[in-house]
């Protein structure tokens, strides 16, 4: 099967409480980084707000920023960047009483089962997820071509010599458009390449080698001293692993730093919000998102999504955004930090990415 993007609806400006809306109230934030005190917070879904009469939708949304007017345009930004004077939408209505509409049904389902009660309506470890499998597949192909593929992930492919080599291969493939992580995963995966071990465990066999508390240690010393982590993959000639494969074929890769960080590499982030800001440059182009065996990453990347896309063309089209963990309190937490758009995949993440991998028909 071929996968098919959902119809947008936009609403219907003819009705009534859109026509006798009010133009929206806009407001001078108070100083740099400070906005106004009713400033009206943006949320995942297309919002739409009314300037001189007419319903401007705000095309690039992210949720807790604030909008601003500019240009005949609505923007999302952040409060850290307004700067004193900028015009900002104020009101805390959504359904047009402020002249604010946010519209969080335009890529209703048809068909959807709306019954009272059923069982296993949420996603835990006993759903079944053949048609999640399915769906992901056929989404990745058709974005491929079309779209713009974000992969957030957390350090456990790095200890799975299979899962390693599903995900570089994914990537070698053009099924991603950029990679986002934390200075683990990159650490243990070229540890993987160049040691064959992760942590020192052998990423095989997942027996302890000598030493091999050193060799993370080792490994960071060595990139450290090629420069990059590209200077070093290059000069070792390393052709195996997520890195290499990210690398080798320009993908984008963002790795933020942690306060339990060794070294670390010398391409990360090490201040938060250079991390957050270059992480958004990628999910602003987002069409898929799938986040993988990372709680805080998945999250504060499902933040930062919109449930929605204007593509060049204009076109409004949905965002998809999995999220895979061993774990349901990751699922859960998700969904409860405002990631409304988000679908769980309750798994193991290495066998998650082979069974995509597989799916797609890839041979690693």
């Amino acid at each position: 099967m071929s996968f098919k993007l959902r119809k947008y609806t936009a609403p219907d400006f003819t009705q009534d409480k859109f026509v006798k809306a009010p133009d929206c109230k806009m407001e001078g934030a108070l100083a740099d980084g400070i906005a106004p005190f009713d400033f009206h917070a943006l949320s995942i879904f297309p919002e739409y707000f009314k300037v001189n009469g007419k319903w401007i939708l705000l095309e690039e949304s992210r949720m807790d920023t604030v909008p601003v007017y500019e240009d005949g345009k609505m923007l999302s930004v952040e409060a850290r960047r307004l700067k004193k004077g900028q015009l900002v939408v104020v009101g805390r209505t959504e359904d047009c009483e402020d002249g604010i509409y946010m519209h969080a049904n335009g890529f209703n389902e048809e068909g959807t089962d709306n019954d009272t009660f059923a069982f296993r309506m949420n996603r835990t470890r006993e759903t079944a997820f053949s048609k999640d499998f399915d769906e992901i597949v056929e989404l990745l192909k058709h974005e491929r071509e079309h779209g713009n593929i974000v992969w957030v992930m957390g350090p456990a492919f790095a200890f799975d010599a299979k899962a390693r080599r599903a995900l570089a291969t994914i990537i070698a493939n053009g099924y991603a458009h950029a990679v986002l992580a934390g200075n683990a995963l990159a650490t243990h995966d070229i540890e993987g390449a160049y040691m064959n071990t992760a942590l020192g465990q052998d990423i095989y066999t997942q027996k302890n080698v000598h030493n091999g508390h050193y060799n993370h240690l080792d490994l960071l010393n060595r990139v450290r001293y090629a420069g990059s982590m590209k200077n070093f993959i290059m000069q070792e000639d390393l052709h195996d692993g997520i890195m290499a494969a990210a690398i080798r074929n320009n993908v984008p890769v963002v790795l933020g730093s942690s306060i339990r960080d060794d070294g670390p590499m010398p391409d990360i982030y090490a201040n938060c919000y250079d991390a957050q800001d270059a992480m958004r440059k990628y999910v602003s182009k987002a069409t898929t998102v799938i986040g993988m065996a990372s709680m805080l990453h998945s999250i504060a990347v499902g933040n930062m999504t919109p449930s929605f896309r204007v593509m060049p063309d204009g076109t409004i089209r949905q965002t998809y955004f999995y999220v895979c963990d061993v774990s349901e309190f990751v699922i859960n937490k998700l969904a409860d930090r405002g990631s409304l758009s988000s679908k769980g995949i309750v798994t193991n993440v290495q066998d998650f990415i082979c069974n995509i991998a597989d799916g797609l028909g890839l041979k690693y």
